[in-house]
C-alpha cells in the first residue's frame, strides 16, 4: 500500500513546513545507512539522547530522499517554533522536498502504523513474554505457512521502532499476521497495544529477563498483558504460578475498569474480557499434559545430521487423549511448542496434522553469522528466511563489510512475499543495485523465471540455478575469492549445505562474538557521555581477541569518532579491510615511519628522540602537518613525556612537521576506590599540562584521559574524547555494577570422545587426574595452544555441558581437555562445551585461573575460528 505525502500529514496530526508535491510513501526509513528507495521512502528524524535524526536529514536528500518527518524542540505546532525549524532543517538546500513538522516523531511514527493496522480486518497474533517469543513466532510461521500467506516481525523487531515497521509489511494478500512485543519499561506496552491490536494473544511466560525497569515480576506481567486489551483470546502457560497469577489479577482488573480516552496512538476501545486458552498440567487447563517422556538423542536433523533428542508428549485436549512426538529435550522448547500447539488447536488443526509438523519442527537460527571462507572470503550466512524486510536487515550487514571490495548474494526464491511476482523480483533489484552488490547468484525455479526483469533493475553479474544440486554441480565455475558472500535463502531450500561447501573448514572450537552485544554496550557508555565528547574505541591485540576489520566494521557502522591500535601493522590491516575512519597507533616505531604515512595512520609521540627521528622523515619526505598524538606521563611510568618537559615540548611541536590531533595520557588505577586520590592527581597533573601545552599551539587539540573504568567513576575526566576499551567486550573493571553490559564473546568447543574410568585409573600427563569410582571422562577439542590456560588443570577450571558444570580432571593438553561428566546426564560425543560465554562468564574463568580477563581474551588463539553474529 502506497500512502500519500497530504494523508499521511493528516494522519500524524503534523504541518507541512515544506510541500512541493504529493508524494506516494512505500518506505519508512528511520537510519540513513539502511536507505535502499530512497524514492518512495520517508525518513522519521528521530531524536535520542546522543544523536538527531536532522542532522542527517541533508544527506539524505542528496541520496534522493525527499519526504521527512521532523520534530521541533518544544514545537508548538506553528508559528515562531515552526519558523526556526525551517530555517534549522532546511537551511536553503533542501528546496525539493517535503519535511512535515510533528510534535513527537515517534509518536508520529507509531500513528502512522496504527493507521496503517486499522485498514485490516485479519487474525493478529500479538506474543510477548519475558523468552520464546520470536522462536515461538518463527515456529508458527513454519507450522501455519501451508495454510496461511503470513507476514511477521523480521527478526526480534518487538520494541517501540520495531513494532511500527513490522506493522508497516501489512498488505492486502496477507491472511495471517504474527507479531512480537516487547518492553523495557512502564508505560510502554499500550502504545504497542494500539498500534498491533492483536486479536489473538500469546503469552510465553514471565522471567527476569529485561527487568531493570520494573519493582516485581508482578509489576511487569502486568504490564506485558496491556498488549491484550482488545484481543478476543488469550493463550498462555497455566504451570507458571507467576503468569497464572498474573493474568487472572489482570482480569480481575478489568472487570472493574471502564473505556479509556482515546489520546494519539495509544488510543484503545472498551474493555473487553478475552477467552483464555491454556496450557499445563493442570485438570483445568484448556490443553492438559498427562505425560512428557524424554528419549536421549534417538532422533537427527535432515538439515544437519546432528544428533538430537526428543520427547513423547500425552495430552488431552476437549476431552480427547492424543500423543505426539517433537525432536526437541530442552525445557525452554517444549514450552515454546506446547505454546504453539495451542495456537494450531485453536485454529482446529486436525490432530495427525499436528501431529505431523510438530514432528517436523527444527532449530531456528535467528542470527547473521559471518565467518572466513574458502579462498580468502567471508561469508554471511543467513539461510533460514527469504522475505523483503529479512533481506534489507542482511542487506545493510553487508554493506557494513568493507574487507573485500566485491560482493557476492546467494539469492534464493521468494515464497511469501505478497507482491506479485515481476514486483517482487524488480524492487529486489533495486535493493541490489542500491547496495552496490556486484553479483547475485539466484537458486531456484521463481528467481530464474525472472531473470530477465532482475537483469533491468541489477547492472551486475548475474547467474541463476533451479536448485540447489545444479548450484553445486558448477560451483567450481563460478571462482569464490576474496569476496564477501551472502547466503540469504528460503527455509525449504536448505541453504545450509552452502554455507558448509563455502565456509573455511575449521576445528571445532570456536569463539563467537555477538555484535549485537558489542552494540548494546557501545550505547551504554555513550549515555553516560556528554554530547560533545568523542569516543576512540580500542581494538588494539585484535580487539582483544575478537578480531580486527570485523569489529572495526561494526564500530565505523556505529559512528565511533577513533579507533586505537597498537602497531601500525594493526592499523594497515584495517586499511587494507575498508576502514576509512581516524586511526591512531599507540606504539610508534621508527621502522614503521613509511607505514603510518602510506596508510594515514596516526601515530602516537611520546620522546623526544621519536620526535626528532619522526620529524626530520616527514621534512626529508616533504610531508607537512601530519596529524600525531602526544602522550604525557602521569604517573603510570610506562611511555610519554614527563610532565616537567612540557616547556620545551610546546616549542618543538610549534616548529615540527607535525598536527598535534590530541594530547592524552594514562590513569593507572582508574577502577580502584582507593586509589582515586591518585587519579585525581593524575588527572588534575594532566590538565595542567595541556593548558600549557595549549598556549604554545595556536590550534585547539583533543584531550583525553579517560578509559572504560574512568568513564564510569570519573565522569569529571571525560573531556573531549574517552577511550573506550575492555568495557566494548562486556566487561566492567570497575565492577560498578552501573550499566547493563553484555559479555561479547562465547568460547566454544565439542567433545571429541567419551570414556567410563575405573577408580584409580590416571588421567592426563603426569598422571596427575585422578578418577574415582563410576568416571565419566569427556575430551574436549580444546588445550592451551588454543588459549585455555594450563593453570585451569586438575580441577581449577571447569566447562558449561549440558546445563551443568564439569571440573578439568587432569593437566590441560596442548590441544584436549578432559572434564569429568559424571552425574551430568545425556551428554554424547560432538555434543557443545561452553568454555566462557553468558552460562559461565570469562570473569568467572580469569578468576579460576587467577589471572584477569583481558588475558583469557586476548589469549584465545588465531587458530581459533572466529564467528561473528547479529541476533
Amino acid at each position: 500500500m502506497k500512502y500519500a505525502m497530504e494523508h499521511i500529514r493528516e494522519i500524524v496530526q503534523g504541518e507541512f513546513l515544506q510541500f512541493r508535491r504529493n508524494d506516494p510513501v512505500e518506505h519508512l526509513l528511520l537510519d540513513s545507512r539502511r536507505l535502499i528507495f530512497p524514492d518512495t521512502s520517508l525518513f522519521f528524524s528521530l531524536k535520542g539522547p546522543r544523536r538527531d535524526g536532522s542532522l542527517f536529514m541533508e544527506e539524505l536528500y542528496r541520496r534522493g530522499v525527499r519526504n521527512f518527518v521532523v520534530e521541533a524542540d518544544g514545537a508548538t505546532g506553528g508559528g515562531e517554533t515552526a519558523g526556526m525549524t525551517a530555517a534549522t532543517v532546511v537551511g536553503g538546500g533542501m528546496t525539493d522536498a517535503n519535511i512535515i513538522l510533528v510534535r513527537d516523531s515517534l509518536q508520529a511514527l507509531q500513528q502512522l502504523a496504527a493507521y496503517h493496522r486499522r485498514q485490516f480486518a485479519l487474525p493478529v497474533i500479538g506474543i510477548t513474554g519475558s523468552n520464546g517469543k520470536t522462536i515461538v513466532k518463527e515456529w508458527l510461521n513454519q507450522l501455519l505457512e501451508d495454510e496461511y500467506h503470513i507476514v511477521r516481525s523480521p527478526k526480534s523487531y518487538n520494541s517501540q521502532i520495531g513494532v511500527p515497521l513490522s506493522v508497516w509489511q501489512l498488505n492486502e494478500a496477507h491472511e495471517l499476521a504474527i507479531f512480537e512485543a516487547g518492553i523495557s519499561s512502564r508505560g510502554e506496552m499500550v502504545r504497542l497495544s494500539a498500534i498491533l491490536r492483536p486479536t489473538i494473544g500469546l503469552f510465553t511466560n514471565i522471567g527476569e529477563a529485561h527487568s531493570e525497569g520494573f519493582d516485581s515480576l508482578a509489576e511487569k506481567a502486568a504490564e506485558k498483558l496491556r498488549l491484550f486489551e482488545q484481543a478476543e483470546l488469550l493463550i498462555y502457560n497455566k504451570d507458571q504460578p507467576e503468569t497464572e497469577k498474573a493474568i487472572q489479577a489482570w482480569l480481575a482488573a478489568r472487570e472493574v475498569a471502564g473505556p479509556v480516552a482515546p489520546s494519539g496512538p495509544a488510543a484503545r476501545d472498551p474493555v473487553r474480557r478475552p477467552a483464555l486458552f491454556s496450557w499445563g498440567r493442570a485438570e483445568d487447563a484448556t490443553l492438559v499434559i498427562l505425560s512428557m517422556e524424554k528419549n536421549g538423542r534417538s532422533a537427527t536433523f535432515e538439515s544437519t545430521g546432528s544428533p538430537v533428542g526428543s520427547t513423547n508428549i500425552t495430552a488431552r485436549y476437549e476431552g480427547q487423549a492424543f500423543s505426539f512426538t517433537v525432536p526437541f529435550t530442552d525445557e525452554a522448547s517444549l514450552e515454546n511448542i506446547l505454546a504453539c500447539a495451542s495456537v494450531l488447536l485453536h485454529f482446529r488443526q486436525p490432530v495427525d496434522v499436528i501431529r505431523s509438523k510438530l514432528q517436523r519442527l527444527s532449530p531456528i537460527a535467528m542470527r547473521l553469522e559471518l565467518k572466513s571462507g574458502i579462498n580468502h572470503c567471508s561469508i554471511i550466512n543467513d539461510s533460514y528466511s527469504a522475505d523483503l524486510s529479512s533481506l534489507s536487515i542482511a542487506l545493510d550487514f553487508l554493506s557494513q563489510q568493507q574487507q573485500h571490495a566485491r560482493r557476492t548474494v546467494i539469492l534464493s526464491d521468494f515464497l511469501e512475499s505478497g507482491l506479485e511476482e515481476s514486483a517482487l523480483y524488480a524492487e529486489i533489484a533495486r535493493a541490489l543495485r542500491q547496495k552496490q552488490v556486484d553479483r547475485l547468484v539466484g537458486i531456484g525455479s521463481r528467481i530464474s523465471a525472472h531473470a530477465d526483469i532482475i537483469g533491468q533493475g541489477f547492472p551486475g553479474e548475474t547467474v541463476f540455478y533451479l536448485s540447489v544440486d545444479h548450484f553445486k554441480k558448477d560451483l567450481h565455475h563460478l571462482h569464490f575469492r576474496d569476496e564477501t558472500i551472502l547466503i540469504k535463502g528460503a527455509r525449504v531450500f536448505e541453504f545450509e549445505e552452502i554455507d558448509r561447501w563455502l565456509s573455511e573448514q575449521i576445528h571445532q572450537t570456536v569463539l563467537e562474538i555477538n555484535l549485537n552485544a558489542m552494540a548494546h554496550n557501545l550505547r551504554q557508555y555513550r549515555q553516560l557521555l556528554l554530547p560533545t565528547t568523542k569516543m576512540m574505541a580500542m581494538v588494539k591485540a585484535f580487539a582483544y581477541g575478537s578480531g580486527s576489520y570485523e569489529i572495526a566494521n561494526l564500530l565505523q557502522f556505529h559512528g565511533v569518532d577513533y579507533l586505537g591500535v597498537a602497531y601500525a601493522d594493526e592499523g594497515v590491516v584495517l586499511r587494507k579491510a575498508g576502514i576509512h575512519m581516524p586511526i591512531m597507533v599507540m606504539n610508534t616505531e621508527n621502522s614503521s615511519f613509511d607505514s603510518l604515512v602510506e596508510y594515514n595512520l596516526e601515530p602516537v609521540i611520546y620522546s623526544f628522540p621519536l620526535l626528532r627521528s619522526f620529524d626530520k622523515w616527514l621534512k626529508k619526505e616533504g610531508i607537512l602537518q601530519f596529524p600525531v598524538h602526544i602522550e604525557l606521563e602521569t604517573g603510570m611510568n610506562r611511555l610519554g613525556f614527563p610532565l616537567k618537559e612540557v616547556g620545551e615540548l610546546g616549542p618543538a611541536l610549534l616548529q615540527a612537521a607535525f598536527k598535534v590531533q590530541s594530547v592524552f595520557s594514562h590513569l593507572a588505577a582508574s577502577e580502584e576506590a582507593q586509589q582515586d586520590p591518585f587519579s585525581h592527581h593524575q588527572g588534575s597533573s594532566y590538565l595542567t599540562a595541556v593548558t600549557k601545552l595549549q598556549e604554545f599551539l595556536p590550534y585547539p587539540f583533543l584531550r583525553h584521559i579517560a578509559n572504560s573504568a574512568a568513564i564510569i567513576r570519573h565522569p569529571q575526566l571525560q573531556l573531549d574524547m574517552v577511550r573506550l576499551g575492555i568495557g566494548l567486550y562486556g566487561i566492567d573493571s570497575a565492577d560498578s555494577h552501573q550499566l547493563d553490559l553484555l559479555e561479547v564473546s562465547t568460547l566454544k568447543s565439542t567433545i571429541a570422545q567419551i570414556k567410563s574410568l575405573h577408580e584409580g585409573d590416571t588421567v592426563g600427563y603426569n598422571r596427575r587426574g585422578i578418577a574415582g569410582p563410576h568416571t565419566r571422562m569427556a575430551t574436549v577439542r580444546i588445550g592451551y595452544a588454543d588459549g585455555y590456560p594450563r593453570s585451569l588443570g586438575n580441577g581449577n577450571g571447569k566447562m558449561w555441558v549440558k546445563g551443568r558444570l564439569a571440573p578439568v580432571i587432569g593437566s590441560v593438553c596442548m590441544d584436549m581437555t578432559m572434564i569429568d561428566i559424571t552425574g551430568i546426564p545425556d551428554v554424547g560425543e560432538g555434543d557443545e562445551v561452553v568454555v566462557f560465554g553468558n552460562e559461565l562468564s570469562v570473569n568467572q574463568l580469569a578468576h579460576w585461573a587467577q589471572t584477569i580477563p583481558y588475558e583469557i581474551l586476548t589469549g584465545v588463539s588465531q587458530r581459533v575460528k572466529r564467528v561473528y553474529f547479529e541476533e
